[in-house]
């Protein structure tokens, strides 16, 4: 509830594509393109991200985390399920649109596969808001229909506060362990940029989305302020766990 002097600024009117539905927007060749990669590599993470929590499950040291990571990794697949059937619904094949973005992902999830449950809960935490931060950004210049898909399925499944409390707690436990986690988290900060970077430089609509052309709004000058958010809402989550950028 607002008191007296408090004042709401009001959102920013909407222009350009972020102004129409999909069925506006869609009409561009080149748009459609590009929001069939963006939920092809989003459908994707969802479902390495299911998979992902799912095997690191196994590494949790009680019944009850055991049970978390399952519940977290159940309402990724349901993500998975809503940008398949998004993509299904636009007459693109999920499997196709998924395709090209298969080998990055799986071999940032190759480089960075966790030793133990600790590492486990940083990358969940930390390597998944990266990469929910990047999608955010292009969301903003997204029609209408396919930017409430993709921030519903960037909610948070309940990675943050569960991350937080665990990789806290061991702190407080063992101290020496924030060393170790602090060097694993900015390890996962440099692969997932790269990775984030390799993607869209691979894809020629997502590209041009990014630097201007189908989505408007974005210029070159833009991505590298973008990409300087994200690094910074990394600094914030490094000190939620306790841990020095």
């Amino acid at each position: 509830m607002e008191t007296p002097d408090e004042t709401t600024e009001p959102a920013p009117a909407a222009t350009g594509i972020a102004a129409l539905d999909w069925a506006a927007a869609s009409a561009e060749p080149q748009y459609r393109a590009a929001v069939t990669d963006l939920l092809g590599a989003l459908a994707y993470g969802e479902l390495a991200a299911f998979e992902r929590l799912a095997e690191d499950a196994k590494l949790a040291p009680t019944l009850s985390d055991k049970a978390e990571l399952a519940a977290m990794a159940s309402a990724e697949f349901h993500h998975f399920e809503q940008l398949r059937d998004r993509l299904t619904a636009i007459d693109a094949e999920p499997t196709a649109a998924m395709e090209p973005f298969a080998a990055a992902l799986d071999e940032f999830h190759r480089q960075t596969a966790p030793s133990d449950w600790l590492e486990g809960l940083v990358k969940a935490y930390v390597g998944d808001s990266i990469a929910s931060d990047f999608y955010r950004e292009v969301a903003a210049r997204l029609d209408s229909d396919t930017r409430e898909l993709v921030l519903a399925v960037l909610d948070d499944t309940g990675h943050a506060s569960f991350a937080i409390e665990k990789v806290r707690a061991a702190i407080d436990a063992e101290p020496r362990v924030g060393g170790r986690l602090a060097l694993w988290a900015r390890r996962l900060m440099g692969e997932a940029l790269s990775q984030a970077q390799r993607v869209v430089a691979d894809r020629d609509a997502l590209s041009t989305m990014l630097v201007g052309g189908v989505a408007d709004g974005f210029d070159l000058a833009e991505v590298g302020r973008m990409f300087t958010r994200i690094t910074e809402a990394h600094t914030k989550r490094m000190a939620a766990l306790g841990l020095a950028a």
